[in-house]
Parts: structure tokens; sequence; C-alpha cells
């Protein structure tokens, strides 16, 4: 209930009227995401902001920087007094047309380069990233790109990320169908989307589109990137083990027990990392964790609490 209910109108009317109240200007930006690449996202800002500080919000797979959960989280921030940027990754939102490469999970580049652009142009000091599923796996990503980056990177949030991707997708496999299905159709939504506008550089068919969700991933990882096979390409998003051990700053991450897309077995396997401060929830689904019947969510508290000190002043150089 608590995943479905995550997107449902109810919770996107509930979203809308919290951004709509924030009093805050919005404005949509165009990156320079290297390469020639561009990815496109908005800059919202309270009244009389002052500080040098930005929440930079990364959405889930097949998400943008429209849905709910990130419309909410940024209300609730900028209510608090930050500035945040909703950032769309590559085939997102309404932005197929920004580029001819397909998005997929291995494009953390081009997130860490868009947001380098980003913070020049801002002149950002500080910065602070949270994610949403395979969001929270890039803004964890994007932090072990920080210090190469030289990011002014100063807190990390993530909501049920993906940490192993195979898993992942065998919990979906072996679950309610109801889960694969609605990204199945929306990731072919996307991808017939993305045809249309470059058919010379895409002419796969709707054969392929028919496809399931594994043998559709597996196409794409072999025609589609340099990975070569399905395994390399989960691997080049794996996030477990060890791996995250390597932060410059402690990412905090918050967790459903019930979630039915990333196994709480992948949540406990790194827990024990003391660069990750871990809260595990019982019920709240996949990026659920709703209040009430009228939508509020408790994610949106659990951020701005975590990222409450940005609003200090910065301690002296």
């Amino acid at each position: 209930m608590q995943s479905v209910l995550a997107s449902s109108p109810a919770r996107a009317r509930h979203a809308a009227r919290k951004l709509a109240a924030a009093n805050a200007s919005h404005q949509t930006l165009t990156l320079d995401a290297g390469d020639g690449i561009r990815l496109q996202g908005v800059l919202s800002a309270p009244q009389n902001h002052l500080s040098d500080a930005l929440v930079l919000l990364l959405h889930g797979w097949e998400g943008s920087a429209e849905s709910s959960y990130i419309r909410a989280a940024a209300a609730r921030l900028l209510q608090e007094g930050h500035r945040v940027f909703r950032l769309n990754f590559r085939d997102h939102g309404d932005t197929h047309h920004l580029n001819q490469g397909i998005f997929h999970s291995g494009r953390i580049a081009e997130v860490v380069a868009a947001t380098s652009d980003l913070l020049a142009r801002l002149e950002v000091q500080r910065l602070a990233v949270a994610g949403w599923s395979l969001g929270g796996n890039f803004a964890l990503r994007l932090g072990l790109a920080a210090r190469a980056a030289r990011l002014p990177l100063t807190a990390i949030a993530a909501i049920c990320p993906a940490i192993d991707p195979a898993r992942t997708m065998e919990t979906m496999e072996a679950g309610l169908p109801l889960y694969l299905r609605y990204f199945e159709h929306k990731w072919r939504r996307s991808l017939a989307k993305k045809r249309k506008l470059f058919p010379e550089r895409h002419d796969f068919d709707d054969t392929v589109l028919k496809l399931r969700m594994r043998p559709l991933t597996r196409y794409f990882a072999e025609h589609h990137t340099d990975y070569g096979s399905l395994e390399n390409y989960f691997d080049a998003y794996n996030i477990a083990g060890e791996r995250l051990s390597a932060l410059p700053v402690t990412a905090d991450i918050l967790m459903a027990a019930d979630d039915p897309i990333v196994p709480v077995a992948d949540f406990h396997a790194i827990a024990h990392l003391p660069s990750l401060r871990v809260e595990l929830a019982e019920y709240g689904g996949h990026c659920g964790f709703l209040l009430d019947w009228q939508m509020n969510g408790y994610a949106e508290h659990w951020l701005a609490a975590r990222f409450a000190t940005l609003l200090q002043n910065p301690p002296p150089s």
C-alpha cells in the first residue's frame, strides 16, 4: 500500500500543493555535462535566500524532477530555507531530445560533470545531495566521485537506494508482477520516444520493446553500452560490499524492511560500514514512508533534519 500510494494521484496533488505554497522562485536550467551532453533541471530558491549551500535532489528510474517525492521534498526543504536543484537524468522528464544516446545506470560521469557546472554557475560553496531508489544509488556514487571532481560535498542522504542491481532484478522477478510491469511499461514508453526522436541512431524494433525486463535490459547492455554483458553492466553501478567505505563524508540511508524492490538483506549487508548512518523502518514500502491519509511523508522530514546544518554559517576557512 505504501509503495502504490506513493505514486498515486492523491500524493501528486499533495506534493504540487506543498511546492506551490513554498513561496519560492523556480528556474529551468540546462547544464553542460561534458562531451556535448546536456542535462536539465529546476533551480528553486526561497525568498531572500542568502546561503552559499545547495541541495541536489536525484529522482529514481523513470521518475523526474516533477515526481511526487521530489516535489514534496523540495517543498519541505524550501520551507526550511534551502536552495534546491531538482536534476533530471538523461531521458527523464521531458528531456529525451537533449542527447542522442540512451540513458543507462552507468552514466554517473555526466551527473558529476553537470553538478560541477551547476555549482560553478551558482558559486555554491557547500553541497548536499539526496536521492531515491536509483537516484539514491547515484547520490552515493556521486559521493564516491566527489573528491576527484572537487565537489564541496558536505552531506549525502539516500532513500531506499538500489544497492546490488542483480539482486534487485531477482527480487522484482520473484515478487508481485505489479512492480515489474510498472517499470517495463514506463521504460518501453521512454525507449519508443527516443527512437522516434533519433530514428537514424536507434533502429531497435517493436519486437525488442516487447521483451520482458531481464532480456530487455540484457539487449541494451549489450547493444547500447560499452559493458558488453548484463553482468558487467550490473557491476558498473553495484555499491554493495565495501565500496561505500570510501565515501568522503558520512552518508545517511533510510530503508524500509518491507521494501518490495530493494531487498532488506542488501541494507543489512552494508549497515556496518563506518561511512554510513542507517535507519530501518518497519514499514514504508519502496520510497513511500507515508504518515497519514493526507499524504504527508516521513522522508521529507527526515531529509530536512539531516540537512539542517547547511543553514548554519559555514565554518571559517
